[in-house]
């Protein structure tokens, strides 16, 4: 009975956190910059690209967005 309750735990433990929804993103920045004064950034986990304003470091993970 109480690995029964150990397993259930476990599994809400899991469900409630969603480590397979978790990105290691890593983002590098890209020695080049675009014309508008942007900088490019790759992540090096998954290989997703954004530019954002100069000073500012891209935050969430776009892998998968078309």
């Amino acid at each position: 009975m109480i690995i029964v309750l150990g397993i259930l735990i476990t599994i809400a433990i899991l469900l409630i956190m969603k480590p397979w929804e978790r990105r290691a993103c890593r983002w590098r920045q890209d020695s080049r910059k675009l014309a508008d004064g942007r900088v490019l950034f790759t992540c090096v986990a998954c290989g997703a690209e954004e530019a954002v304003p100069k000073g500012r470091e891209p935050t969430t993970c776009r892998a998968g967005e078309a």
